[in-house]
């Protein structure tokens, strides 16, 4: 395992972080868009606004340097079922070649400190049900620590409840699109 820290984003991340988050967009096959990640980035570094953002670094110790090698951007937000804001990790990517290196763990574990730290009543994420590597990252995090929530992808979520609205009774006023 190489030797990471985790810290929150700053401004001179920019060039890193776009080649992080254009890779984690074509992971997920979207085609990235320049006016959606100048905006996020914006919104990352406002302060009031509700999406943030850490980075692992690789420590290079004779060289006393560090390098980006992955990103998490999350979004504080209130909840109907709790008087704490909750945590949403809305993206984690970590550069390919760094993958099992232990630096996605590190940018969980440290939402999980912060989660504790801020008082958040919960921190959960959705990923891909196909997304094997991510789920067995996440599972093995949330399964021991309470307030701990991952949710498949909306394109199952959308599966299954447009598989319970042709299932259940429902009234006329409501369509399969209601789910959408």
């Amino acid at each position: 395992m190489m030797t990471c820290s985790v810290r929150r984003i700053e401004a001179r991340d920019e060039p890193r972080w776009r080649e992080l988050w254009d890779g984690y967009n074509r992971f997920y096959e979207r085609e990235p868009s320049e006016a959606i990640t100048s905006q996020t980035w914006q919104k990352i570094m406002n302060s009031s606004a509700p999406i943030h953002a850490i980075v692992a670094e690789k420590i290079v110790a004779d060289a006393n340097q560090r390098e980006v090698v992955g990103i998490a951007n999350y979004v504080i937000h209130d909840s109907t079922s709790s008087l704490a804001p909750v945590c949403l990790l809305q993206d984690l990517f970590v550069d390919p070649s760094r993958r099992g290196t232990g630096a996605g763990k590190l940018l969980i574990d440290w939402l999980v400190a912060e989660m504790s730290a801020q008082g958040w009543s919960r921190l959960y994420w959705h990923t891909r049900e196909n997304n094997y590597r991510a789920r067995g990252l996440y599972r093995g995090t949330s399964r021991f620590i309470p307030g701990l929530y991952g949710l498949h992808s909306s394109v199952e979520l959308k599966s299954k409840l447009m598989s319970f609205s042709h299932s259940a009774r429902r009234p006329s006023s409501f369509s399969s699109n209601s789910y959408a």
